[in-house]
């Protein structure tokens, strides 16, 4: 299965310690997809972070997205590439971001979550 990461997933591995990629392979998701708008949001973030973790957790992130499949155009709003990028690849999504889950959820797109800092989560609402 596809699952698509946010900004703030590909920062989970230095921020919390967990190996993403393990956790999605346990769950099922062996394609990860990553859009170009996400990786600009990530340069961006190494340049004018206020925080040094959130910096090297951004350069990090920048490096653990090499391991996936970039896809899109950057200059596109990162959350709505996501929601886009899910609709039409028929993808999970990997995100903490509560705006985004819950616009996600509306549209019965399944949302994959760190869950008590340890471990990921997948769980698919319909309205």
């Amino acid at each position: 299965m596809k699952v698509i990461l946010d900004t703030n997933a590909l920062m989970v591995p230095e921020q919390f310690g967990v190996d993403i990629f393990a956790e999605l392979l346990r769950l099922g998701y062996v394609k990860c997809l990553v859009p170009s708008s996400v990786l600009a949001e990530l340069r961006s973030l190494t340049a004018r972070a206020d925080k040094g973790k959130d910096k090297v957790a951004a350069r990090v992130a920048l490096g653990l997205a090499s391991r996936c499949s970039i896809v899109g155009q950057a200059g596109v709003d990162a959350d709505l590439a996501v929601e886009e990028l899910a609709l039409s690849e028929g993808a999970a999504v990997f995100t903490n971001d509560k705006p985004l889950k819950k616009r996600l959820f509306s549209k019965g797109i399944t949302v994959i979550y760190l869950r008590q800092g340890r471990y990921l989560e997948a769980m698919k609402k319909e309205y």
